[in-house]
């Protein structure tokens, strides 16, 4: 069995983060505070380990890895399986409005939208190209994604529940460490 270390950062915040906008699908614009995060990450991943990067395609998270990795020569891709939830109609929308109906949206897409189950789905297909061993990394690898795709993380890989995690999202820290173990390659 080979064990992959997963470090999860979600992107640095965004013109909507700070105006209380769930972004969804939307592309989204670092901050300036956002784009000293990004630094800030980089600083503190490389030089860990950390064998290659992947992204959301998302432009928040493209912009993050673009600034934290900038010259460092490590390898940046990215993946549509990580984007945050759609939530369809509803992205844009203030996140006072929108958090209240996450409960309800677990299994039911949003309104041309999509589920939080199928952000997990998409994260796991993601990580079963991991493990089967798509890309030549073997010992750790750098996620840069969005909420949901911690909450899918913490299900596929800690055994969390989602219901759960939609309604107490938890607060936000400088990385979470997963552990994938997959067959040897």
């Amino acid at each position: 069995m080979t064990v992959l270390e997963i470090i999860f950062e979600t992107h640095a915040t965004t013109m909507d983060n700070e105006s209380g906008i769930a972004t969804g699908w939307l592309p989204g614009v670092l901050s300036p505070t956002g784009r000293l995060q990004a630094a800030d990450l980089g600083a503190r991943r490389l030089g860990t380990g950390v064998e290659a990067v992947f992204t959301s395609d998302l432009e928040r998270a493209v912009e993050t890895a673009r600034i934290a990795f900038a010259g460092s020569g490590l390898p940046v891709h990215q993946d549509s399986r990580l984007r945050e939830c759609n939530y369809g109609e509803l992205n844009g929308t203030p996140m006072a409005a929108l958090a209240p109906l996450r409960r309800r949206h677990v299994d039911l897409p949003f309104p041309s939208g999509q589920s939080y189950r199928d952000v997990l789905g998409a994260t796991a297909d993601f990580l079963g190209d991991l493990a089967a061993g798509r890309w030549p990394y073997r010992s750790r690898v750098l996620l840069i994604a969005h909420s949901a795709n911690r909450w899918a993380l913490d299900c596929l890989l800690t055994g969390a529940r989602l219901e759960q995690l939609v309604l107490n999202p938890g607060s936000w820290q400088p990385g979470w460490h997963y552990t994938l173990t997959a067959p040897a390659y």
